[in-house]
């Protein structure tokens, strides 16, 4: 230490004076980013003041409440702790909350993944508490295996550092086999026989690539797994949760510690979902690392109100609102058990926004199983907010949900005025839309409590009339159909038993960036019309004879399962050929859309692909890391609206000669094929493809119409039905997402 460190100190103090007494803003990153320009060893001169040890906390689930629950359950042990607590996790943030702390104990810090590899070499933590991997921000973290890679080096650089990791996830698992930390591991030791999502972020052996299997799923891809090949599996627990007891109000579960016979303690919270029995697993294990007693750590369950957003709890005009984050498809499904766990009517908003700090691409909406929603036989009054609250629509739409656009929280509250205040309201926010949110509710809230010893008749009157309002304009929209509910109840046409085929292939492989949805949106289309349908998925290992398909959707994936489903696909070469060459009709995308050609691009290797269609795929001058990523506009022979959508890919596509494109670039942001030709995609006979996803039909209901006129016409040759002709839909919905993303990248129609 020396002048460097003088100086980062000197900066920082002025720069949180500044901020905290002119600007009136929170100081809890700028000063650590300005110190550390000053002195790039700033954590490691700061980390000393910690006398006991650190605990860096990583995951994509769930790590701001651990840090914070760990935290106070150290001070109510006796420790003077040093800790984020507004999930400020960049080097900045954790260098900050070092300067602003005098002589302490422990620090415990909220770590980004990626940052993990800036901040762990210089605070060598006593442990690192690894809480889960799941897909999220695709666009600014690409595939999972770039988040193990890091966090694999960074505990590399930090040898001794302890590695507490989540031994049900088999992501996590991976790295403590990789990384030559010691370790402990934790997780659930029985099965909590809960009902299992479609989409799971590991499917795959990392060791073999083998597929794995379980004795049982909790949810997404945790539970007791194992390889069959290889022999990867779930490590014996060093804390293991047991007995566990989950409610509307509440949980419950014993902690073991290996080698012990009987239960260390047990833990109760007023909180609901699986997802928090592992957070507070993890917590448990880390403070019991930490010398910290289970009974110190259930005084801060009890005393833990953050009021932060995350499962926060409001009154507002008499009306339970709970407030949760869900930034990726495992966290908005793990939310969207909570609502179900609800059998009263209830008001449900969902705010989505697609700034830096949450992923540009929002294709991630059409992994999260919304129809368990429609499910619910409770009466649902359902918004969507946020930036991206058309495409929520859309979504909703889809899943069979008609859903109300509201401007921002307050718009919120207005419209939910006259809706009885015993039917509990559920908002979930991502990253960038949560504070909003919670500052509206939290001034409501407030502004209640001010006002509740003077009601006012008048309000109460004005409730009337808008509660009024909410039911008749409810009323009227399914009465026009707009939100899709009229389309639903269409019946099949009498003396048509037969059923257009749809085949999705490897849906358990390639469906990386939502492909799902354009399946699920195709079907739709197709029931709305009162046309028979039926989709068959075929997952790996399952073969299908093309000839009796009139349909074929073909997605992409992560490496290590394009890898896999690629084998399958090159033994079906001959046969998809055929049936291209009848006129089968096959939308491809991305990693789908490239084995159409001579060769394509997976990894960083070139490879012999389909040969459907005169094209190749090579890799890009700067490798896999030299991406194509952005919003895209596109016009088409397909539509006469512009079809809009997201691109994220490595390979650079270039077609043969005569070979038509997909579409011509229309909007200054997104590449498309390659670098230089600003065209996107394939049409060849009744074949698209495309790198654009989002998915790609959400937005576009005429590329699906045009795909399922050609599908009907396949059908009606192949069957020998009569001509079946598409009646028109109501896709007011669909435009204006569409229109919402045009104007968003100025273009002009």
């Amino acid at each position: 230490m020396g002048l460097q460190f003088a100086g980062a100190r000197a900066v920082s103090a002025v720069s949180t004076w500044g901020l905290k007494n002119v600007f009136r803003r929170p100081a809890a990153n700028f000063p650590g980013k300005i110190a550390l320009y000053v002195d790039p060893r700033l954590i490691a001169d700061l980390a000393p003041k910690l006398e006991q040890g650190s605990v860096c906390v990583v995951g994509t689930n769930g790590k701001t409440t651990v840090t914070n629950l760990l935290a106070d359950a150290l001070e109510l042990a006796g420790q003077r702790v040093v800790c984020n607590r507004t999930g400020a996790n960049l080097d900045s943030g954790v260098a900050t909350s070092l300067l602003h702390a005098g002589p302490s104990d422990w620090g415990v810090f909220e770590c980004d993944e990626l940052w993990l590899a800036k901040i762990l070499p210089q605070l060598q933590a006593t442990y690192v508490v690894l809480l889960n991997l799941f897909r999220d921000q695709l666009d600014r973290v690409g595939e999972i295996d770039r988040i193990q890679d890091s966090i694999v080096g960074a505990l590399e650089k930090s040898p001794d550092t302890v590695l507490v990791y989540n031994a049900d996830d088999p992501l996590c698992v991976r790295i403590a086999e990789r990384a030559a930390n010691p370790s402990i591991a934790f997780g659930v030791d029985e099965d909590l026989g809960l009902p299992q999502n479609s989409v799971a972020d590991a499917q795959m052996c990392q060791r073999c690539s083998s597929m794995l299997e379980y004795d049982y799923r909790q949810y997404g891809q945790l539970g007791s797994f194992s390889c069959p090949t290889c022999g990867f599996a779930r490590p014996a627990l060093d804390f293991a949760a047991t007995g566990v007891k989950l409610g509307l109000n509440g949980l419950s579960f014993d902690v073991r510690r290996h080698g012990e016979g009987a239960a260390a303690g047990s833990i109760a919270a007023p909180y609901t979902g699986a997802y928090m029995v592992y957070n507070l697993l993890a917590t448990a294990a880390a403070a019991g690392l930490a010398g910290c007693p289970l009974p110190a750590l259930q005084k801060a369950i009890d005393a833990f109100d953050p009021q932060n957003g995350r499962l926060q709890t409001f009154d507002i005009a008499g009306r339970r609102v709970l407030l949760n984050l869900a930034k990726n498809p495992t966290g908005f499904n793990q939310n969207l058990k909570i609502v179900a766990q609800d059998a009263g009517d209830k008001v449900v908003a969902f705010f989505v926004n697609d700034k830096e700090g949450d992923g540009r691409d929002v294709s991630w909406l059409w992994d999260i199983d919304f129809e368990e929603l429609a499910d619910d036989p409770a009466k649902l009054t359902v918004f969507a907010g946020g930036l991206r609250a058309n495409d929520m629509q859309v979504r909703l739409k889809y899943a069979g949900i008609e859903s109300q656009v509201v401007a921002d929280a307050e718009d919120l509250l207005a419209r939910i005025a006259g809706v009885p205040s015993e039917e509990n309201a559920y908002l979930i926010a991502n990253y960038t839309a949560l504070p909003p949110v919670h500052a509206v509710l939290t001034n409501a809230s407030q502004v209640q409590q001010s006002q509740r010893e003077e009601p006012s008749r008048s309000r109460s009157a004005c409730h009337a009339a808008e509660r009024t309002s909410v039911r008749e304009g409810k009323h009227e929209s399914a009465e026009i159909g707009c939100e899709g509910s009229s389309q639903r109840r269409a019946v099949p046409s009498a003396g048509k038993p037969t059923e257009l085929v749809i085949a999705h292939l490897f849906p358990d492989l390639l469906n990386l960036y939502g492909d799902g949805g354009n399946v699920r949106i195709l079907e739709q289309r197709l029931r709305w019309r009162g046309i028979p349908v039926e989709v068959k998925r075929v997952n790996h290992g399952q073969s299908i004879d093309l000839s009796g398909v009139d349909l074929v959707m073909l997605g992409g994936g992560p490496d290590r399962e394009q890898r896999l489903a690629s084998a399958e696909l090159m033994n079906m070469r001959e046969q998809l050929h055929a049936y291209v060459e009848d006129g089968g009709v096959l939308l491809a995308i991305c990693g789908g859309y490239q084995i159409l050609g001579h060769e394509w691009l997976l990894g960083d290797e070139v490879v012999q692909g389909l040969g459907i269609v005169d094209m190749t795929t090579e890799r890009a001058a700067g490798g896999s890391g030299d991406r194509l990523i952005d919003n895209i506009v596109l016009t088409s022979p397909l539509a006469k609206r512009p079809v809009v959508g997201y691109e994220n890919h490595a390979g650079r596509t270039h077609l043969g000669a005569g070979v038509e494109p997909f579409g011509a670039v229309a909007s200054s942001t997104g590449h498309g094929n390659n670098d230089a030709d600003k065209q996107d995609g394939v049409r060849y006979k009744n074949v698209v493809g495309t790198y654009l996803h989002g998915p790609l039909l959400a937005k576009n209901p005429e590329v699906a119409d045009d795909l399922l006129a050609r599908a009907l016409q396949r059908f009606a040759s192949r069957t020998g039905q009569p001509a079946i002709e598409l009646a028109p839909l109501d896709d007011a919905v669909e435009q204006d997402a569409n229109d919402a993303m045009v104007k968003k990248l100025g273009v002009h129609r």
